[in-house]
């Protein structure tokens, strides 16, 4: 080390920076960076000391940008020198600190939850955004996040949380759908948690969640779905039963509003009567013939009605979904796939119209309807 950098040579890089010009200065601070950078793998504790009160006096009079600067090239060097890194990560101006705070080893739990509560918003992005965060700094980040920072530690997958933790982000999905699709995704989130969260997620959240959460996440959603109520049974076979659900049909159907979109989301929020209503409007059969098809287990005639309903695989397979009966394996969704894009729509429609299935029936609805458009 001595050949590398003894103190004289440090004192005059000190003298040099206190009293040449601010260019001088920021050129002495990169000479003696990239002096350490070079050495840091050899050096031993003592030397790091040494070089960390040189860069620390040499910061004392740097522009934020040239401190920006210092802080990219010191943010994943181990060893790190540990006060310069310290000054770097408080500093007020978050262009300064931002690289250091998201990746440095050198910053403990206890100063993360410092700079949580002594600096602005940005601050506490880069936190959020820093790898293996503890529950006490995720506790400590949430006390003080806007909502920003809230969604930006909500999809942390690395982040762990205490009750308190996810309890507060639950509160802030209530108000933002970012955060509670971000919860929605996390494997940690307490069974309980997700049921809470998905009483009150918006549909838009809900669909989010089932078509773009892992196997295991989305099984979890499917499951705490399947708990959340539903705002009327399909049971329900007397016209007289779907009136209100037929009027907001209507109303959806001629201002060119009921579609894909408006079907999809009366599946994810399990709104049977409007999905039974929309099938029997757009298909041209009677709400008798279909709401039963909603309760059939293979799920061969409902797709009959959601061909004859010119709606896609997509929403049909959210309506296969989110019936109150098991869900079917993805082998014979697989074979219904297949089958349901063989169909024309004039067979399909036909078919619903004049041979409706019949639940509980042995012969295949759909072979049949597929028959008859040769």
């Amino acid at each position: 080390m001595n050949a590398i950098a003894p103190a004289e040579l440090i004192a005059e890089l000190e003298a040099a920076a206190r009293d040449g010009t601010p260019e001088r200065g920021a050129r002495m601070l990169r000479c003696t960076t990239e002096l350490y950078l070079q050495a840091a793998a050899r050096l031993g504790l003592g030397d790091i000391e040494l070089f960390d009160g040189v860069l620390v006096r040499l910061m004392e009079r740097m522009e934020a940008r040239v401190l920006a600067e210092l802080s990219a090239a010191l943010a994943d060097v181990t060893p790190a020198p540990p006060t310069t890194v310290r000054r770097l990560a408080y500093h007020e101006n978050p262009a300064v600190a931002a690289a250091v705070i998201l990746k440095s080893l050198v910053l403990t739990d206890w100063d993360l939850t410092e700079i949580s509560s002594q600096r602005g918003q940005q601050h506490l992005i880069a936190i959020a955004n820093r790898p293996g965060l503890s529950e006490a700094v995720t506790d400590a980040i949430l006390k003080y996040a806007g909502k920003d920072a809230s969604r930006a530690v909500a999809k942390n997958p690395a982040a762990r949380f205490t009750a308190q933790g996810f309890a507060t982000l639950l509160a802030a999905a209530e108000r933002d759908d970012n955060v509670a699709e971000s919860l929605g995704l996390r494997s940690d989130l307490p069974a309980e948690m997700l049921d809470s969260l998905l009483e009150r997620a918006s549909e838009t959240v809900r669909a989010r969640l089932l078509k773009s959460a892992a196997p295991q996440v989305r099984e979890r959603v499917q499951a705490a779905l399947a708990g959340v109520p539903a705002e009327a049974s399909p049971n329900a076979s007397a016209s007289g039963d779907y009136t209100e659900a037929k009027a907001a049909v209507v109303v959806l159907n001629k201002g060119g509003k009921l579609n894909d979109s408006s079907v999809n989301r009366f599946a994810i929020r399990r709104e049977y009567p409007n999905v039974i209503a929309a099938l029997s409007l757009l298909s041209g059969a009677t709400v008798e013939v279909i709401a039963p098809l909603m309760e059939e287990e293979s799920g061969s005639g409902l797709i009959i009605a959601c061909r004859g309903s010119r709606l896609n695989w997509q929403t049909t397979l959210t309506i296969l979904d989110n019936r109150r009966v098991p869900q079917l394996p993805k082998p014979q969704l697989q074979q219904l796939r297949e089958v349901f894009e063989m169909l024309y729509v004039s067979s399909a429609q036909y078919t619903i119209r004049f041979e409706p299935p019949v639940c509980g029936a042995t012969r295949n609805h759909a072979a049949v309807a597929i028959g008859g458009q040769r």
